[in-house]
């Protein structure tokens, strides 16, 4: 049997393996054995490849499995759907109230209430998203720079 295709049949052996681990450590281990499989396909004594087959798979592993962790994995602190709405700001369009209203909310117009049972908001207030209750944006209008009787 051909040296490469030794190389070539471990890689696919790691690469199934890989599948049933998941953890993006055997299939750099592939691709260590594809590079000694080139090395052998061109000519390269064995020393050559396992050395191509070992850097190969260290530069892998410091190199490329980190970043496709980070990129297959999100974090907790990662908000998608209705959740990545939160804190956003939305525009008034018609009169908010602690039962009913409409903003214009990432491009789309959602049912509103207010946060603050007490606010009234006029059509083309700005306000913030604090939380989505099914298809509602219950929002809150801030008042920038009226803390500590600083004035914008």
């Amino acid at each position: 049997m051909p040296a490469w295709l030794f190389w070539l049949i471990a890689a696919g052996v790691l690469a199934a393996a890989e599948i049933q681990s998941l953890t993006f450590v055997l299939i750099m281990f592939a691709g260590g054995a594809v590079a000694g499989s080139v090395v052998a396909a061109i000519g390269g004594g064995v020393l050559l490849q396992v050395l191509v087959a070992v850097a190969a798979t260290v530069a892998l592993l410091v190199g490329v499995r980190p970043v496709a962790r980070r990129h297959l994995t999100s974090g907790p602190d990662t908000a998608t759907g209705s959740d990545a709405l939160v804190g956003q700001q939305a525009i008034v369009l018609s009169e908010v109230n602690a039962h009913d209203g409409r903003v214009r909310l990432n491009g789309s117009e959602w049912s509103a209430r207010a946060y603050d049972e007490r606010q009234v908001l006029a059509a083309g207030t700005v306000v913030r998203v604090m939380k989505i209750t099914g298809a509602t944006a219950v929002v809150l209008h801030e008042e920038p720079y009226m803390e500590k009787g600083i004035e914008a």
